[in-house]
C-alpha cells in the first residue's frame, strides 16, 4: 500500500501534463485556422491551401525522420508491426481525416468565420469522441460513457456556443457548415488511430510523418482532379512567409495528440484541444485583431467554461490499463 499512493500521484501528474499539452495543441489549431483560412482566401482555393499546408509539413518531416535515430527505428518498428498484423493498414491513414479538416479551414473560414467554423467542428468532434472511446478504437482501450464524460462534452459545446453567440449565418451559408461538422467527426477517429501508430512504432516523429504522408497523398490527388475539372486556382501565391506556416503548426498538433491520446483518451484529448482553440482564438482576437474580431465578454466566458468542461471530463475519467498491455483490434 505504501507504494500505491506515489504511483497514483505520478499517474495523475502525467495525465494533468498530457491535458495541458493537449490544450497547447488546441491553441496551435486556432493559429493554423487563421493562417490556412487567409491562405485559402488569397488563393481563392481551399483545396490548394490545404495541399500547401500539408506539403510543407511533410517536407519538414521527410528531412527529420531519416536524420533521427527515433525516426528510423520508428519506421522499422512500424513495418514489423504491419507485417505481424499488430496494426492494420487502415489504422495508418488517419492523415486523410486531417486533410479534410485542413481543407475545410481553407474552404470555409473565409465565409463562415473562425467562430462558426469552430462551433461546427466542436459539435462533430465531441459526439464522435464519445463513440470512438466507447468502441475502444484508440490505444487507451474502451472507456465508458460516464455522466462526467458526457457532461464534459455537452459543456464544451455550450461553451463554444456561448463564446460565439450572436454571430449568425446567412441562410445561403448554412449548408457550408456541414463540411467542418463532418471534419470534426473525422478528427476523433484520426486521433485514435494516430495514437496506435505512435504506440507500435514507439516514435512520435514516425506517427506524425505517417499522418502527413497519408494526408498529403489524398490532397494531391484531389487537387490534381480539381485542376483538370476547374482549372488552376484563380488567386496567386502570396509573398508573406507566415501564410506558409500552417503545416509546421500542424506537425506540432499531430505530434502532441499522438503522444498523449493513450494517456487521456480521445474524448478528453478532444475537449482539451477545444479549450485551447477557444482560448487561442480569444488571444488572437485581442493581440492580432482583424475586421471580424469580437473578443467580448461572451467570448471570454465561453473560454473559461471550456476549461470547466475539460476539468469535469478529466476528473470523471478512470485510469485505464496501460497501453503496452493492449493491441489494436
Amino acid at each position: 500500500m505504501a507504494g500505491t499512493a506515489p504511483r497514483t500521484a505520478t499517474s495523475a501528474g502525467r495525465r494533468a501534463g498530457a491535458v495541458a499539452l493537449a490544450a497547447v495543441a488546441g491553441m496551435a489549431v486556432a493559429v493554423q485556422s487563421r493562417i490556412n483560412g487567409e491562405l485559402g482566401v488569397r488563393l481563392d482555393d481551399g483545396l490548394a491551401a490545404a495541399t500547401i499546408s500539408f506539403g510543407v509539413g511533410l517536407l519538414l518531416l521527410s528531412m527529420l525522420i531519416p536524420a533521427t535515430r527515433s525516426g528510423r527505428q520508428g519506421l522499422s518498428a512500424l513495418r514489423t508491426a504491419l507485417g505481424a498484423g499488430t496494426i492494420r493498414p487502415w489504422q495508418c491513414i488517419g492523415g486523410a481525416c486531417g486533410a479534410l479538416l485542413v481543407f475545410t479551414q481553407g474552404a470555409t473560414v473565409g465565409t463562415l468565420g473562425v467562430a462558426v467554423f469552430t462551433v461546427a467542428v466542436v459539435a462533430g468532434q465531441s459526439a464522435s469522441s464519445l463513440v470512438v472511446d466507447r468502441a475502444g478504437v484508440g490505444p487507451g482501450g474502451r472507456q465508458p460513457v460516464t455522466g462526467a464524460r458526457l457532461a464534459g462534452a455537452l459543456l464544451t459545446v455550450a461553451a463554444v456556443l456561448l463564446a460565439v453567440g450572436g454571430r449568425g449565418l446567412e441562410p445561403a451559408a448554412l449548408g457550408l457548415t456541414l463540411l467542418p461538422l463532418v471534419a470534426g467527426v473525422a478528427v476523433a477517429w484520426q486521433q485514435a488511430v494516430n495514437g496506435w501508430v505512435r504506440v507500435v512504432s514507439g516514435s512520435t516523429l514516425t506517427a506524425t510523418g505517417v499522418n502527413f504522408a497519408a494526408g498529403t497523398s489524398v490532397l494531391l490527388v484531389a487537387f490534381a482532379v480539381s485542376v483538370v475539372v476547374r482549372g488552376a486556382p484563380a488567386g496567386s501565391l502570396p509573398t508573406e512567409p507566415w501564410l506558409y506556416l500552417g503545416g509546421l503548426v500542424g506537425v506540432m498538433f499531430i505530434a502532441i495528440a499522438a503522444s498523449v491520446v493513450r494517456l487521456i483518451g480521445v474524448l478528453v484529448l478532444g475537449l482539451a484541444t477545444i479549450a485551447g482553440q477557444v482560448i487561442g482564438a480569444v488571444l488572437l482576437d485581442m493581440l492580432l485583431p482583424t475586421a471580424a474580431s469580437q473578443p467580448g465578454l461572451r467570448t471570454v466566458l465561453g473560454a473559461l467554461l471550456t476549461l470547466v468542461a475539460v476539468a469535469v471530463a478529466t476528473l470523471g475519467s478512470r485510469l485505464r490499463v496501460p497501453p503496452s498491455r493492449r493491441r489494436p483490434s
